[in-house]
């Protein structure tokens, strides 16, 4: 199912969602529908990023993130994406993405989807982001703050540290690669 027209329902349902503080977890229900199959006839890998972005997006608007955005003028930006996953779904099975913010540094800020059916995990997407203005990037202690949460993020593990540093390398990795293409 094309991910305009399940971001349509999540808006819809949403005056009958209560607000959540800012590190809650969120939870939404979804169904696997034809268009999210590979060939295999389970939820194409790639979907899984996708539907997240549902999750992300109901997280955001509960959450009151989408109102301190809206007075920095600033939009949500993806820097990078991570999955792991466990078991399959197919077609017409139920689950839920339960959705929270992991923590933040001085750049990034952590959100977890875990994918659940049956009340196992069957996959998890891990997200790091920020929130872009015309001023630059939103720092995520002040956006925290601006969320009625400490500015200090709460302890994040080491795996997540050890991950956004291997993103922050290859990220160097291809700057220079660049730059010595343009050398030549």
């Amino acid at each position: 199912m094309n991910l305009w027209f399940r971001l349509l329902v999540m808006l819809l349902r949403r005056p009958w969602r209560r607000p959540v503080p800012g590190l809650a977890t969120t939870v939404v229900r979804l169904r696997v529908w034809p268009l999210d199959l590979d060939f295999n006839r389970h939820v194409t890998n790639g979907r899984y990023f996708t539907m997240a972005d549902v999750g992300r997006m109901d997280y955001v608007l509960r959450s009151g993130a989408f109102r301190v955005a809206l007075r920095h003028r600033a939009l949500p930006i993806v820097g990078d994406v991570w999955g792991k996953f466990r078991r399959e779904l197919k077609l017409f099975e139920s689950f839920e993405i339960h959705t929270r913010m992991l923590g933040w540094d001085h750049k990034w800020s952590f959100v977890e989807h875990r994918f659940v059916k049956d009340q196992r995990v069957i996959a998890v997407v891990v997200m790091r982001g920020l929130f872009r203005g015309p001023k630059g990037t939103v720092p995520p202690a002040e956006f925290a703050r601006e969320l009625g949460l400490e500015e200090q993020s709460p302890p994040l593990p080491q795996w997540l540290y050890e991950w956004s540093a291997s993103c922050d390398g290859l990220s160097a990795s291809l700057r220079e690669e660049e730059y010595l293409q343009i050398q030549q």
